[in-house]
């Protein structure tokens, strides 16, 4: 069972048992109709009292887990998580939180996911704790990332909310992890002479998709035929996606002066032990000729050796584009060799910079 009189203390919060001295704050918040608090909270404020005394604390008392109040400094309740679906005979339990929307944003939830799972391992003697997400909700796989858990897999339309079905993500992380967060690249503005290269956002879809479905694009790379803006916003969220798991990165670049969209460019198969990634990149029609994909490429590549410690970036181009070819060579990449069948069967020539080359 777990302990009714918990109180685990981290650098901002306190997780501790919901009370009768809650009742005016809980009253609040389900007047104002937030949404936070954990499964089974009253919709009604005529509820508050009851669910303090008794429904609150069901969960506790069957043995399967525990509802704890996130409180702040001054002991203002901020948010709210649980232990539930807890099995005492193979050490096992499932955590789930909310923030106040007022709150959110400050790591909170982060600090409190950390929290409790220290207790749980340390204090509860579990040894492994599960935590999902729908995939599209991108604020808890952040939380769930720089918690420590691993991403462990997807399982496809497993949730049914009332906007249609969503994916969920299964992440879990066991008692002898490391603590430590998994590494990712952050999100970073760049700027050379002539572009500032941004994060990607849902506003850039349209060219995207513009130049995804280019015929040079199309006959060059693997996207999709008939690229479309929903493909797009697709794989922008796709790429947020991969930054949160650590294995990659996307950025728009623009013009300075203009602010036109140029070129979009990301960074794959990030390994972190060997400290190698690859390069992929793709120019609108519109800004071809310009050599603005290589001055892209080159600051990406000085951030990643730079800021980041890599020791390698990889590019590959389909032996018939030149033009991509050229690219490399602009940026200082040096030609490794030609790898065959790469590509749906096309060979590819693979060229590599590495920090010594832009000495």
């Amino acid at each position: 069972m777990f302990d009714p009189d918990v109180r685990i203390a981290t650098a901002r919060l306190t997780l501790r048992a919901f009370g009768p001295e809650d009742a005016p704050r809980i009253r609040s918040i389900v007047k104002s109709g937030v949404r936070f608090l954990p499964p089974g909270a009253p919709a009604k404020a005529s509820g508050v009292e009851q669910w303090l005394r008794q429904g609150v604390h069901e969960l506790r008392r069957s043995g399967q887990g525990i509802h704890l109040a996130m409180a702040d400094g001054e002991g203002l309740i901020v948010g709210a998580i649980s232990l539930f679906k807890t099995s005492w005979s193979t050490g096992t339990t499932e955590v789930g939180y909310g923030v106040h929307p007022l709150y959110r944003g400050r790591g909170f939830a982060t600090e409190a996911v950390r929290g409790l799972a220290k207790w749980a391992f340390g204090t509860v003697g579990l040894r492994r704790i599960d935590l999902t997400a729908n995939l599209d909700n991108h604020a808890s796989l952040s939380v769930a990332r720089k918690a420590g858990f691993t991403w462990e897999g997807v399982i496809r339309e497993a949730v049914l909310d009332d906007d249609g079905t969503h994916d969920l993500v299964v992440f879990g992380l066991l008692r002898t992890d490391s603590p430590a967060p998994g590494a990712t690249l952050p999100k970073a503005d760049l700027l050379t002479e002539r572009l500032r290269l941004r994060p990607q956002e849902p506003r850039d879809a349209p060219y995207l998709a513009a130049t995804g479905a280019d015929p040079l694009t199309q006959e060059h790379t693997g996207v999709p035929h008939g690229y479309t803006e929903e493909q797009a916003r697709a794989y922008i969220a796709h790429t947020e996606r991969q930054r949160i798991r650590g294995i990659g990165v996307a950025w728009t670049a623009e013009e300075t002066d203009t602010g036109r969209y140029a070129v979009n460019l990301d960074l794959r198969d990030l390994d972190w032990h060997n400290r190698t990634a690859e390069v992929g990149y793709m120019t609108a029609p519109w800004a071809r000729g310009n050599g603005y994909a290589a001055e892209a490429v080159l600051a990406v590549a000085r951030w990643l050796f730079e800021r980041h410690g890599f020791a390698r970036l990889q590019l590959r181009a389909a032996t018939a584009n030149t033009a991509s070819q050229r690219v490399a060579e602009k940026a200082g990449f040096v030609r490794e060799g030609v790898a065959r069948s790469s590509l749906a069967g096309e060979d590819l020539v693979v060229y590599s910079l590495i920090p010594s080359d832009l000495a």
